[in-house]
């Protein structure tokens, strides 16, 4: 047994590397790096099946304005970012490699920045160039992107009959939203705006559906073309019975809306009263 240890190990390998004349060396290092590169290619290939190991709904993302069918979308979207860059609000952002094959094309956080379409002429969809947002449409009420749902009624002050006093968010938030009351081109930070309501309507009162409506039946239509005046209602408050003789009202989503989430954003309760749902628009309903 102690001779067996005292022998010197074996180093057959870098013998045998040893042996190999300069051009079989070279072919070996060649091999390995090809044997590497195409490991890191599957490795990468593979990382477009992330989002299937997750849920159907963790995968979903509330796409720009005129986006098609999911599908279609991914497979015409180039990724380009143009619909990134004309964003007023800078509401667009570009998906990470968690998104898998979908890692790179646009999406929105509702509740971080919302549409809150404060381009008149959709300039995402002027700007995208294969058509991924669909260039059939030309006005906000035409988009579907998603569809609003009171998520967490017991949450929302209107319900409760609660005002509200302040600011929408904290001094930390950054969401903008264009007050065509403050300024009619340039969005401001919704932290910058304080309110004072006996019944809580702030979801009603930032609808960019609600505001056209309201202007169209005032007379003056956002940049003056009545095209731009949505047909149908997308939100409102309704009176909410209640026995104890306090007026609560509640909010109620008509087929209206188009899931720009602008209530979501500026909901002040956390987490938020009111979501989009990404799986469901207005056409469902």
């Amino acid at each position: 047994m102690s001779e067996d240890k005292d022998k010197p190990k074996s180093n057959a390998g870098a013998v045998h590397k040893a042996a190999m004349n300069p051009r079989q060396q070279k072919a070996r290092r060649r091999f390995l790096r090809s044997v590497g590169l195409a490991v890191g290619m599957a490795g990468i290939s593979l990382m477009g099946f992330v989002p299937v190991l997750q849920s159907h709904q963790s995968r979903m993302r509330l796409r720009p304005p005129g986006a098609l069918g999911e599908h279609e979308f991914l497979a015409s979207c180039i990724k380009c970012g143009q619909c990134v860059q004309v964003c007023p609000v800078e509401a667009i952002k570009l998906s990470d490699f968690l998104d898998g094959f979908g890692s790179g094309t646009p999406y929105l956080d509702a509740r971080t920045q919302a549409c809150d379409f404060s381009c008149d002429g959709l300039q995402c969809v002027l700007a995208c160039p294969t058509g991924s947002l669909t260039h059939e449409m030309s006005y906000p009420a035409q988009t579907r992107m998603g569809f609003a749902r009171l998520d967490k009624p017991k949450l929302c002050l209107a319900r409760k009959g609660l005002g509200f006093e302040g600011k929408v968010r904290t001094p930390e938030f950054d969401g903008l939203f264009r007050y065509t009351e403050i300024d009619r081109w340039n969005p401001i930070p919704v932290r910058d705006r304080d309110f004072d309501l006996e019944i809580c309507d702030l979801c009603v009162r930032h609808c960019p559906i609600e505001i056209r409506r309201q202007q169209c039946a005032e007379g003056n239509p956002p940049s003056g073309d009545p095209n731009q005046c949505p047909p149908l209602p997308a939100i409102s408050l309704e009176p909410l019975p209640s026995g104890d003789g306090k007026m609560r009202m509640t909010p109620v989503i008509h087929k209206g809306c188009v899931g720009c989430g602008a209530c979501e954003m500026v909901c002040p309760t956390e987490p938020a009263s009111i979501v989009i749902d990404i799986d469901k628009t207005a056409d469902m309903v």
